[in-house]
C-alpha cells in the first residue's frame, strides 16, 4: 500500500526506509537503517526527482502511481547515478516509456553504462532552466559531491533545493519526514556527521564551491536523497556543513584513540585521558578495535585534538590503528593537533610509524614528544603520560 507524504503544494515525498540493511555501501554500519528519498512535483508537467534503491522499489512505484493520480509522467530528473538512487531506473522506463530524462552529459553516459540507455534525454548545463508550468527548474552542478556527475535542482518560485546526497544522513525516517518534527541534534546529527565525513568528506573543496553557489539562492525547503527534509532552521545545518567542509573542528575536545592487545596500551591511553580531564578539558576515549572505523573517522574530524596510542605489532602499527590512520589520510584529515603514545616489549616503533602515516596530511601539529611504554606502564612512563595529558589540555585551553 502506498505511503506517500505531502511536503508542500504540488510536492510529494515518495521514498521509503530500509531498516534491515546492515552495511551501507557494504562498508558503513547503519543500525538505524537508511532512507531512500524521491520526490514528485506536479504542475502543468509532472516531474520525478530521482528513483530509489531496489530495497524500497515496490513501495516507491505504489507511491508514484498514487501521487500521479492517473496522470502520466513527463520528466524524471536524475541528479546522481549511484545505484542506491538509480537502481530502479530501468523499471521506471518500463512503466513510463514516454518519460523524458532530464540530466547532464555525465549522467547520460552513466545511464548508458549501467542500463544501455540512449533514449529520450533532455541534456542540461550549469545554470540552464526548464519551465514545467508555474514553476521553473534551474540546474546547479555539484561535481564530486560526491560523484563527478552530481547536480542539484533549484525551484526559485518555491525556494526548493533538491540537493542529491548533500545534506543527507544515515538513519531511517521515524514516520515524520521533516527535520523540525524530530530531535535532529539528538537523533540524527551523529549519523549526519558520520555520513558526511565518510561519504563526502574527502571533497571539502568541492562542497565549499557548491555552498558558495547555494549562498545566492533563496532556499526555503531542502530535499536530500537520504534523511529528513528541511523546511525550518536550515541555517543551523548549513553552518555544520560550512565547518565540516572547511575541515575545522566542531568542538574543542581531545579524542584519545588506542590500539591495545593485552590492556597495557589501553592503560597508558587512559592515563593521558584522565590527565586531560583533570585539567577541566573534555575528552573522549575510543578502542579502535571495538569502535567501527567510520565512527572513528567522524569523531577525529569532530574534535580539535587527538591522541594516537598503539602497541607495536609485527614491527609496525597495530593493524586496526593502521587501518584507521589510512582512512583518515584517505578522507583528507587536516587542521588538527595530535600526540603519540607507543608501546613495545623489545623494539617499540609504532610512534614513529604513526607520525609517518600522518605526514601526508595537511596542517597537522604534533604536540610534545611521543611517549614510549616498554611493555607496561611504570612510574617513569606514567609521569610522562600525565605530563603529555596536561600539555594537550593546556593547548586546548589556549586556542
Amino acid at each position: 500500500m502506498h505511503n506517500s507524504v505531502r511536503i508542500a503544494d504540488g510536492l510529494t515525498y515518495l521514498g521509503g526506509n530500509d531498516r534491515r540493511i546492515a552495511l551501507f555501501e557494504s562498508a558503513y554500519p547503519v543500525p538505524r537503517g537508511v532512507s531512500y528519498n524521491s520526490y514528485l512535483l506536479t504542475d502543468e508537467k509532472t516531474v520525478l526527482f530521482d528513483t530509489v534503491d531496489l530495497s524500497v522499489s515496490d513501495l516507491f512505484f505504489e507511491n508514484l502511481a498514487y501521487a500521479l493520480d492517473g496522470r502520466g509522467l513527463d520528466y524524471v530528473v536524475v541528479h546522481h547515478m549511484e545505484p542506491d538512487h538509480s537502481a530502479t531506473f530501468a523499471r521506471l522506463l518500463e512503466k513510463y516509456p514516454s518519460v523524458t530524462v532530464v540530466t547532464n552529459q555525465k549522467v547520460a553516459q552513466m545511464l548508458k553504462n549501467y542500463f544501455g540507455f540512449a533514449g529520450n534525454v533532455h541534456l542540461v548545463k550549469e545554470g540552464d532552466s526548464l519551465s514545467v508550468g508555474r514553476r521553473t527548474l534551474t540546474f546547479v552542478f555539484a561535481p564530486m559531491v560526491h560523484w563527478p556527475e552530481v547536480m542539484f535542482t533549484y525551484v526559485p518560485e518555491d525556494g526548493i533545493l533538491f540537493s542529491a546526497d548533500a545534506f543527507g544522513t544515515f538513519g531511517a525516517l521515524p514516520g515524520s519526514i521533516f527535520a523540525d518534527e524530530v530531535d535532529f541534534e539528538r537523533d540524527f546529527l551523529d549519523d549526519a556527521r558520520r555520513y558526511y565525513f565518510n561519504i563526502v568528506g574527502k571533497y571539502g573543496v568541492q562542497v565549499q564551491n557548491v555552498l558558495k553557489k547555494a549562498a545566492g539562492l533563496d532556499i526555503r525547503l531542502v530535499c536530500p536523497l537520504h534523511g529528513p527534509v528541511w523546511r525550518r532552521d536550515f541555517a543551523w545545518y548549513l553552518k555544520k556543513y560550512l565547518t565540516w567542509s572547511a575541515y575545522e573542528p566542531e568542538e574543542k575536545c581531545v579524542a584519545v584513540f588506542y590500539a591495545s592487545v593485552y590492556g597495557h596500551t589501553q592503560n597508558a591511553a587512559e592515563i593521558v585521558a584522565s590527565a586531560v580531564a583533570a585539567e577541566g578539558v573534555k575528552v573522549r576515549t575510543y578502542d579502535v578495535s571495538v569502535t567501527h572505523v567510520s565512527e572513528l573517522v567522524a569523531e577525529a574530524f569532530r574534535f580539535s585534538h587527538a591522541v594516537f596510542a598503539s602497541t607495536t605489532y609485527n614491527n609496525g602499527i597495530f593493524v586496526n590503528m593502521e587501518n584507521f590512520l589510512g582512512d583518515l589520510k584517505a578522507h583528507a584529515f587536516q587542521n588538527r593537533k595530535y600526540a603519540v603514545v607507543e608501546n613495545g616489549s623489545w623494539a617499540p616503533q609504532a610512534g614513529g610509524l604513526i607520525e609517518g602515516a600522518l605526514a601526508p596530511c595537511k596542517n597537522l601539529q604534533l604536540l610534545g614528544e611521543k611517549v614510549t611504554v616498554l611493555s607496561a606502564v611504570n612510574a617513569e612512563s606514567a609521569e610522562k603520560l600525565v605530563a603529555l595529558g596536561k600539555l594537550i589540555a593546556q593547548d586546548v585551553k589556549a586556542n
